[in-house]
Parts: C-alpha cells; sequence; structure tokens
C-alpha cells in the first residue's frame, strides 16, 4: 500500500492571541510541526502544543522561522547561512525541551525561511547543519525536488520531501508565492483530489500546463483556515478511500 504522511503547522497562537484549530486538527494529520517562538509561539505554547501533540499521538516536529512575529516570518530578510544553523539549532533545542523523552521526530522550516533555503543551497545547508547540531536523526521536511533536499542528502540528514495541498506550483517546482492571486488553491475538492493525484501519480500540474515530477512522502495541511477541520477531514478520508496508508514518516 501507498504510504503517505500529513503533516500541519500548529502552535502558532502567542500570548493573548489564539491562532489556529490545533486541538481539532490533531486528531486527523500524523506530523505536527509547532512554532518555536521566532515567528509564532511562545514558551507556554509552546509547551502546550508539544504536550496536545503527545496525547493525540502524533509525530513532534520543530517548525523554526526567521526572527519575525510582526511578519509572521513570512518576510525575507537578510540571514547568512551561519546565523540560520545557529537560529534553526536553537529553536529546535528549545522545542525539544518540551518533549517527553527530550527528543523531536523532524524539523520543517517556516514560512520564507522555508522557501528562501529552497532555492538557496548554502542556506539550505546552514538549516539542516544546524537540525543535525541538534540530533542527526531528525528527519528535514523540505519542498520536494529542492534545495533543502539536496543539503540534507549531502550531509547524510534523513530528509522528507513535502507537497502542499491548497499551493499553486511553478513549473520549475516552486510554490505559486503568497503574493499572487493564484497562490492558494481555493476549492475544498479541487484540493483533496489533486492531492490524491500528486501521490498516485508522482507529479503535479503547474500554473502554465507543465507537469512537474516529484515524490511526496508528506502533505502538508493548514490548520489555521475557518474550513480547516472540515478539509482536513476531508483529505484524510480521501487517501483511506485511494487505498493511501496515512501514517507518520
Amino acid at each position: 500500500m501507498v504510504k503517505i504522511d500529513l503533516n500541519c503547522d500548529l502552535g502558532e497562537s502567542f500570548g493573548r492571541y489564539t491562532l489556529g484549530l490545533d486541538a481539532e486538527v490533531l486528531p486527523y494529520v500524523t506530523s505536527a510541526n509547532i512554532a518555536c517562538g521566532f515567528h509564532a509561539g511562545d514558551p507556554t505554547v509552546m509547551a502546550a502544543t508539544v504536550a496536545l501533540a503527545e496525547k493525540n499521538q502524533v509525530a513532534l516536529g520543530a517548525h523554526p522561522g526567521l526572527p519575525d512575529l510582526v511578519g509572521f516570518g513570512r518576510r525575507k530578510m537578510q540571514i547568512t547561512p551561519a546565523q540560520a544553523q545557529a537560529d534553526v539549532q536553537y529553536q529546535v533545542g528549545a522545542l525539544a525541551a518540551f518533549s517527553k523523552n527530550g527528543k523531536l521526530h523532524h524539523v520543517k522550516p517556516h514560512g520564507a525561511l522555508y522557501n528562501m533555503a529552497a532555492q538557496d543551497y548554502e542556506l539550505a545547508r546552514g538549516i539542516c547543519l544546524g537540525i543535525k547540531a541538534v540530533d542527526p536523526t531528525l528527519i528535514l521536511v523540505g519542498l520536494a525536488n529542492s534545495q533543502l533536499i539536496k543539503a540534507a542528502q549531502d550531509v547524510e540528514l534523513p530528509y522528507a520531501q513535502e507537497v502542499f495541498a491548497d499551493r499553486n506550483y511553478l513549473a520549475d517546482g516552486s510554490l505559486v508565492p503568497r503574493s499572487q492571486p493564484n497562490a492558494l488553491i481555493t476549492d475544498e475538492q479541487t484540493a483533496v483530489d489533486r492531492t490524491v493525484k500528486m501521490i498516485q501519480t508522482q507529479s503535479v500540474t503547474a500554473i502554465d500546463g507543465q507537469q512537474v515530477a516529484l515524490k511526496p512522502d508528506t502533505v502538508c495541511v493548514h490548520g489555521d483556515g475557518a474550513k480547516a477541520v472540515a478539509f482536513v477531514q476531508k483529505i484524510h478520508a480521501a487517501l483511506l478511500a485511494a487505498d493511501i496508508e496515512v501514517t507518520a514518516l
């Protein structure tokens, strides 16, 4: 049976502000990417989200981002590979401290850091070295076919190739920037059908109609929209109906 992991970005509340439907989404995903305080989250939120993920027996992952709470880590910043390495090592280590056994399962960079590293090999390598410094068995989750995957291969870090259920792709395999109006797929059924097809055919249709080859290991679903829970439920059911086993990496 074909297998796929469903991951979701969680723990993105901060102080008095609540973002996302973490408790409602967790029963339907297999991996949680938890914010580490740089782009979202705070120590109290981190502790609570880790505990909630462990209660649901969901694989724990760190979601390190750029130090940009105001911009939610989605604004590009000038950062050297050495700075990225230190920032990621700091954030991964901080989140691991909240787990029951002091260990995590995977690491997925967030937002602009993720997208920048997908195209910048040296930045991607810095991120991978930061992860490896904490625990060389951690799985890097990165955009399929990107520089993040190449860097993980080169530094001998385990990796998983990620695809997105509700994002459109360019012909080079990168995501359509959120600044463009067609970045997101807003029709739920279209997103569900395309996700199943991506896994079955190991390819995705870019916005210009070209077919982009990829090998999905994990699918990102978002848990912060008004219909997030219904969408995650729908995609989980569709995968099972297509004889695709939903399981952690």
